[in-house]
């Protein structure tokens, strides 16, 4: 419950008194703040500042059945299974980058395209933004991977894959939320 009804949600308690990059690459940069915190005293503050917008597809056939795309992940040091994911860059429209990442990752095109969920990725450290699209009406066509992209891909019922991310199977942040909204409004689109 909110104690004070005049509460200001866009004031900023934060003071920066200097900030500087200290690494870049064509995905990230990092920057070190030095801050005022919220109480006035001194500190500082880490910032990964993406160069993209993190998408994401939950592709749903007419039966009722989606695709995780598989591969291992270099900073888990683990074999990660996720919805058909990737970076979009900043200046280009959302949708026409998760049509993109769906076609190169799954060869799938679909015809019916609605945006389920904008998420921010951890956003005590970053400022990543990340965009879910639920992608209907489909046809295959021919994967496309990136060279740095060694892909599985495993065509599933949607109820199992939300199974997955129920038991931590699927532990990526943006596969989990987008599962679970996926399989809500499909639900309550079937109910009428």
């Amino acid at each position: 419950m909110l104690s004070d009804a005049n509460f200001d949600e866009t004031h900023n308690p934060w003071r920066v008194l200097s900030s500087a990059v200290h690494y870049q690459n064509p995905w990230i940069s990092v920057r070190e703040d030095q801050v005022l915190n919220p109480a006035g005293g001194p500190g500082i503050y880490g910032v990964v500042s993406m160069k993209n917008k993190a998408i994401g597809i939950i592709p749903v056939d007419a039966d009722g059945n989606t695709w995780l795309v598989g591969q291992y992940r270099y900073p888990l040091n683990e074999y990660s299974w996720e919805i058909p994911m990737g970076g979009g860059p900043v200046e280009l429209d959302v949708l026409e980058s998760a049509q993109r990442e769906l076609r190169e990752e799954t060869g799938l095109l679909a015809a019916r395209w609605t945006r389920i969920a904008r998420l921010h990725t951890s956003n005590s450290v970053t400022d990543e933004e990340g965009f879910v699209y639920l992608a209907e009406e489909l046809t295959q066509g021919d994967t496309e991977p990136e060279e740095t992209e060694d892909l599985r891909l495993w065509k599933l019922p949607l109820a199992e894959a939300v199974a997955m991310a129920m038991d931590d199977r699927i532990t990526d942040g943006i596969s989990v939320a987008g599962l679970l909204k996926a399989e809500r409004i499909l639900a309550a689109r079937a109910k009428g």
